[in-house]
């Protein structure tokens, strides 16, 4: 049980609150929801499906040379991983700007291109690609504290759901795999869709939803019809999904350079209230025997 995890305030709190939940909440109650990106998985030196749409963007440069002195084409070209991670950051601090540029041709990419498609390109990414720092496979990425924690809830009989900011039909080719989450438990943002003739749904070039900061506990409750019982996530966009959270709320720091990254930019207002609210904070480096499974 929560093997990763070691003995202390961070583990007795998760495991306490479990067996207060298991002894008097009805099943059907017993809602978690994760956060994905620096949540259940790598999140640095860019997010993974920054990783995919980069490779997508540049083989689009590479079809066109005229887009090759724009960015975010420019970046992708040059592997200049830094101006999409700053673009992030700068979005938690309030400026826009450059996740406009990058919003704008990344809604292009796939337009037209059927769902069933565009999952078959996520399956082939992560059929081969890499994390480019920790040389392992982006399958093998993911917190191994933070999916046995998505078991030990399991065996309670928590339904638990991913809301992510990342891309719903990003996640879902792979959620069950590496996660244990099924497709329909994936919460995300995601594209506009329209029905063809052949029956087939077509990525539009339309942002449907952009599933980060208020818009969390919206989908939620949307999708899912209850408030959850513990909440987990790691930003400034997971902030109002842990203050709506009635339960456990965890709050991932990521503060171990040795074995990952350590950084809290985009997560100092999650930090201050953290702090203010009394929510479990999981020190990387403190509470977690290991990153990553061998």
């Amino acid at each position: 049980m929560l093997d990763s995890w070691r003995d202390g305030p961070t583990k007795s709190s998760i495991v306490d609150f479990v067996h207060g939940v298991t002894a008097g909440v009805p099943v059907e109650e017993r809602i978690a929801v994760f956060d994905n990106d620096g949540t259940l998985w790598c999140e640095k030196p860019a997010y993974v499906q920054l990783d995919f749409i980069v490779r997508r963007l540049a083989d689009k440069a590479a079809d066109d040379p005229g887009l090759r002195s724009q960015q975010p084409y420019r970046a992708a070209v040059e592997q200049d991983l830094s101006w999409f991670g700053a673009a992030v950051t700068k979005h938690y601090r309030g400026d826009d700007d450059d996740l406009n540029l990058l919003a704008r041709a990344g809604l292009q990419l796939h337009m037209s291109m059927s769902v069933d498609e565009y999952a078959g390109h996520v399956t082939d990414f992560f059929s081969h690609a890499d994390h480019p720092t920790f040389g392992r496979p982006y399958r093998a990425c993911t917190y191994a504290p933070m999916v046995e924690l998505l078991g030990y809830l399991a065996d309670n009989d928590f339904t638990c759901y991913i809301v992510s900011g990342g891309g719903r039909d990003f996640i879902r080719p792979v959620a069950q795999a590496i996660y244990g989450i099924p497709p329909e438990r994936v919460i995300g943002s995601a594209q506009g869709l329209k029905l063809d003739y052949s029956g087939d749904l077509l990525i539009q070039p339309t942002l449907d939803v952009f599933d980060d900061g208020p818009e969390k506990p919206v989908q939620i409750w949307s999708r899912i019809g209850r408030r959850p019982l513990l909440a987990a996530g790691n930003s400034n966009g997971d902030d109002e999904m842990l203050r709506y959270c009635r339960g456990l709320r965890l709050l991932v720091d990521h503060d171990d350079a040795d074995r990952e990254f350590a950084y809290s930019a985009g997560a100092e207002r999650a930090l201050e209230h953290a702090g203010a609210q009394g929510w479990t904070v999981i020190s990387m480096r403190r509470d977690w025997t290991t990153i990553f499974d061998a």
